[in-house]
């Protein structure tokens, strides 16, 4: 019997030595979180992250997943014709993968985050002392007032009615970005949004300090040069304005002071990212190439071109649009294109044919030329020429603004000196359809914005609309030369004037994209802008 007490006093004691331990050890643990919170705190680096690399980073997703194989490359880039689908030829008949328009969404509102991260960074008390080190704070806040704007423009453009963020106006219609206050937010009116870019536009313009860096180092897009920036902002306010003259309350007043505030004047102005010229980090649309060869240029194009359609003669930008027949994808990986001696050598990719029909077709088409196949081609954001043709169309289509447009595209793709003055000494008079017609060549590769033009304006009159009909360039096996452009999406008998709604907005936010389908008149491809009068 003692020794069985013994026994179990000693168990017990052994328990509450153990507990004991735990509570010990708790406490020490808890002591030693402190001070570990202390340790993983470097002294040395900062807890917020740097403006210049935010920017960065933000600019190339964008362009990135805009100007690549989906957004650009089976969306935008064929529908305006400048190219034209080599095996899978359903997105050039409108039936685009509704994949592609949740892309175009969620990653500009993922860069516009970005960017609004480095105003909240640059406004808050506790933050911007150390912002300063990297560039003015007022800068910095400027510069991202101006990517936002034009980010939200191209948005707004393509969809209608958008979730909508604004730095300078509080307005309760503008809920994006704010995602602590409304994971569900409100599309804004198209309204609203337009005379809201124009005005940041204008403030941010003003409020940048030509006397102080924008980032210290390594900025990608105005190589820290305040007065390259405020150009940039007068001239995309100029073209905002423009596109919603008459329809805007406002616009017609902007366009004056855009250009009293001073837009670009020389092709040293134009805003582009220029990729690595490597594999590492190739240019997006180049990058499609190393994988596949689905796009070749448009035979649509390549006919204004060489001057079988329109109003001018042989284009010399022909031979740096475009690549004679002989290159072939092998030269393309390789690096080692070239350029045709003869237009003869360069044929487009008839427009819009059935996935049957493009199987004959594709072997004797040419694809883009070596100024754009490469891996360190510049994406432009806004260059100089389309300045020149705004001018030239807000002054009642001024001849000496229009010949400036083309001159400056000529120049800016490498063209001869000798061939530029052999073109313009043959060009036409200023005219609304040869400055319009002009502006849409030298808008290539842009293909967001050349889409809105033909929207808004209704030019060029070279495109092949549903219903025409128009040459194959070799024969089928049943002996079939002509075919007749038939889209895939019911009730478009022109271009499509809207992309929908992404599917994950219709499931996420439901009421308030019932709301806009319904103010916008439909979430359809027909449904047309606010400023779409073609």
């Amino acid at each position: 019997l003692m020794v069985l007490m013994l026994i179990l006093n000693f168990k017990k004691m052994k328990k509450i030595l153990y507990i004991l331990s735990l509570i010990s050890f708790s406490l020490v643990l808890d002591s030693c979180a402190d001070k570990f919170d202390e340790i993983d705190e470097n002294p040395n680096s900062t807890t917020n992250p740097l403006p210049t690399g935010l920017f960065n980073n933000a600019t190339k997703e964008y362009i990135d997943y805009t100007r690549d194989a989906w957004v650009s490359g089976r969306m935008m880039l064929p529908w305006v014709q400048y190219s034209a689908q080599r095996i899978y030829t359903e997105e050039d008949r409108y039936q685009y993968r509704l994949s592609t328009g949740v892309q175009l969404w969620t990653r500009s509102y993922y860069v516009a985050n970005d960017y609004k991260k480095i105003i909240d960074l640059n406004t808050d008390p506790l933050t911007k002392a150390q912002m300063a080190v990297y560039g003015a704070n007022e800068n910095q806040i400027a510069l991202s007032r101006i990517m936002l704007s034009y980010v939200f423009l191209n948005l707004v453009d393509a969809f209608g009615d958008v979730p909508y963020y604004s730095y300078g106006n509080k307005d309760a219609d503008f809920q994006a970005l704010i995602v602590d206050e409304n994971l569900q937010p409100k599309f804004a009116s198209q309204q609203k949004i337009y005379a809201d870019i124009m005005k940041e536009l204008k403030e941010a313009s003003e409020m940048i300090n030509p006397d102080a860096d924008l980032l210290t180092s390594g900025e990608q897009l105005f190589g820290n040069d305040p007065s390259k920036l405020k150009k940039f902002a007068n001239s995309l306010r100029l073209r905002v304005a423009v596109r919603v003259k008459g329809v805007v309350a406002g616009a017609e007043n902007h366009i004056v002071d855009a250009i009293n505030s001073g837009v670009m004047t020389s092709n040293s102005d134009t805003v582009g990212l220029e990729y690595e010229a490597n594999l590492v980090n190739p240019s997006p649309f180049f990058a499609s190439y190393l994988s596949r060869s689905d796009f070749a240029i448009s035979k649509t194009f390549v006919q204004l071109l060489k001057g079988e359609k329109g109003n001018f003669g042989l284009d010399p930008r022909i031979f740096k649009y475009a690549s004679p027949t002989a290159v072939k994808v092998g030269n393309i990986r390789n690096q080692n294109m070239f350029e045709a001696t003869s237009a003869d050598d360069i044929h487009g990719m008839p427009y819009g044919v059935s996935s049957q029909i493009s199987t004959t077709q594709a072997p004797s088409s040419s694809f883009f030329g070596a100024s754009i196949l490469k891996p360190g081609f510049r994406e432009i954001l806004m260059e100089y020429s389309e300045v020149e043709f705004l001018l030239s169309e807000v002054n009642n289509w001024d001849q000496s603004h229009y010949e400036k447009g083309v001159k400056a595209s000529l120049e800016r793709w490498g063209v001869a000196s000798s061939k530029i003055s052999d073109y313009m000494n043959s060009l036409p008079t200023a005219s609304k359809e040869n400055v319009l017609t002009q502006k849409y060549i030298a808008l290539f590769m842009q293909p967001a914005e050349a889409w809105a033009e033909y929207r808004r304006t209704g030019y060029p009159k070279t495109l092949l609309l549903p219903g025409q009909t128009a040459d194959l360039n070799v024969a089928t096996a049943s002996g079939q030369t002509t075919y007749t452009f038939t889209p895939l999406i019911a009730d478009l008998t022109d271009l499509p004037t809207r992309i929908y709604y992404p599917t994950t907005v219709q499931t996420l936010n439901t009421e308030n994209y019932k709301a806009a389908s319904t103010a916008i008149g439909g979430d359809k491809m027909n449904t047309k802008l606010i400023w779409d009068k073609n």
